[in-house]
Parts: C-alpha cells; structure tokens; sequence
C-alpha cells in the first residue's frame, strides 16, 4: 500500500466544504426594540431564563421577540411547545434564495404571544457556530417584524469561544451573564465578561449585569462581582417544578402557582421592568485566567 502525502499547501485546502457562510453586516441595526443577549456557561438555564423574561415582558404588555442561537433549537420549545424549524432549515429548502420565505416560515407564536425564532446553526464540524444570526436579523428586518417588536432577547449557546457566538453581541444594547454559585460558572462568566468588553470597543453592546440561578447561596457570585465591578440583577433558586417545568414543555407562568412558583414568577416580573426601565452599564474588569483561579474557593 502507498502513502500518498496530501501536499497541498494548507491555505488552499477547503474546510468545511458543503456548509454555507453568511458575512455579518456590522450596519444592519436592528431597530428602536431593546435588545438583550443572554450568555453563560453551557447548561446553567439560559434558555429557561430567556424564555420566561421573554413571558415576564409579554406580561408588562411589551411585543416581545425570542431568537435561540443554538443548534440544538432549543430555546424556544416552552414558548411553543415544540421544536420549530430554524432559519437554517428553512433557508436550505429554498436553496438559500431568501427572498422565498415568508414570516410565517420561520417565526412562531409561542405562550403570551412572544414571537420566537431558532437561528440553528451548520452542520456539526462545519462552518462557523454564529454564522446565521446575521441571516437571522437581515430576514427579520427584510419582512419589517422589528418594526413593531418593542424587546428583542437573543438566548446564545456556552461560552463565547470565538466570534461568531459572540456575534449577537453586535446587535445587543446589554448582555445579562447567567451564572450559578460554583467555579465553573463563574470562571465562564469572567471569559464573557471579556467578550463584551472587546466587542464594546466597537459597538453598543454593554454589561447589563448578573442572573444568579440554580444557586441556594450566591456568597462566591457576590465576591467575584464585588471584585471585578459587577451588580446582582436577580437570584432564581435551585427548585424541582423549575426542572419539571422543561420536562413538561411550559414555561413557569404556566405551571401550579405554588407559593415558590409565585416568588418566582415574580422576581422575572421584577426583573424585567428592571430591565424595561434601564439598568447602568457595568464597566466591569475581567480577571486573567490564573488570577481568578486563585481567587474563587478556598485554600
């Protein structure tokens, strides 16, 4: 058998062939919506964050729009009750000629008449993470369904490891850090908070400030925020009915209103008029690597 050496210089070799990339437009603005951007680690509730601030601002009488940045498409299943196709799925029925599609196509109504839209993403191993959220907001503004949306909250997936996860960062006014009371979740939100502060030095975007949820305590939250200039906005409790509430497909406005469901569903009240209203930008200073190691627990 002959070893043939594939010798072809390696800026010439096509990665990722077959996967469709999508330049983001740094000028396409979104519009006079408030738009929020909901980071954490992997795992930690975004999405159940989102989906029920997004309830919590429908409820306030605001027209509310909830656009999931993951593959997975699942940012939106409690609002919908199910796994809606994303702009990706649709735009590959239509061979990408999006001047095809309709809104109906790929925006759904969910609970409390928040409209929800799943980005997707490319195929695993393929592409770039964030590619289709430009392609997301240019289809959105293409059928004019921000002109009439009053709060706009992009849920996006883990740790912002490259740029296309931060991308929504470049249509966001604030970015609201969703983090539990471990080291883990706040070494992630440290590396988000260093996003943010790059992608400012160009654009809107500012922390807005720190969701503390599926934390009895928030003790190591409130040192590290102290520590790098960071405020709590609301603290969500490690309960079961928030976990059945997935399991169930609803949101937590929808469920038995037991008196910690109420103390719930009021603290996301409370938080988005919080939000509504307007929060300082925080000008918060990431730490290094090694100096929050050192800094988080105890010897």
């Amino acid at each position: 058998m002959t070893l043939v050496l594939d010798r072809t210089p390696t800026h010439k070799r096509l990665d990722g062939a077959g996967s469709v990339q999508v330049q983001m437009d740094p000028n396409l603005d979104i519009g006079t919506a408030k738009v929020f951007s909901v980071y954490g680690k992997g795992g930690i509730g975004k999405s159940t964050t989102s989906s029920n601030l997004s309830v919590a601002f429908s409820k306030l009488g605001k027209r509310v729009l909830q656009i999931g940045c993951d593959p997975k498409h699942d940012s939106t299943f409690t609002l919908t009750k199910r796994l809606v196709p994303t702009v990706i799925d649709i735009l590959e029925q239509v061979d990408f000629h999006s001047e095809e599609l309709r809104p109906e196509d790929y925006v759904f109504e969910g609970y409390n008449g928040v409209m929800c839209v799943e980005a997707g993403g490319p195929p695993a191993g393929t592409g770039c993470g964030g590619y289709v959220v430009g392609q997301t907001v240019k289809l959105l503004k293409e059928h004019h369904l921000l002109d009439d949306t009053d709060v706009v909250i992009f849920d996006v997936l883990g740790d912002v490891v490259c740029g296309g996860f931060a991308s929504p960062l470049m249509h966001s006014h604030q970015s609201v850090i969703v983090t539990a009371n471990d080291f883990d979740s706040i070494f992630a939100m440290n590396r988000i908070v260093a996003a943010i502060t790059a992608k400012a030095k160009n654009y809107k975007v500012r922390v807005g400030g720190v969701i503390a949820n599926r934390s009895k305590d928030t003790d190591q939250i409130d040192r590290f925020n102290e520590a790098i200039g960071l405020k709590l906005l609301a603290h969500f409790p490690d309960l079961d009915a928030i976990r059945m509430s997935r399991l169930k497909k609803r949101t937590l406005f929808e469920v038995e209103e037991t008196p910690e469901i109420l103390a719930v569903q009021n603290e996301y009240m409370r938080l988005a008029a919080q939000l509504w209203a307007g929060v300082e930008p925080q000008d918060a200073k990431p730490m290094k690597d090694r100096d929050i190691f050192d800094f988080l627990g105890f010897d």
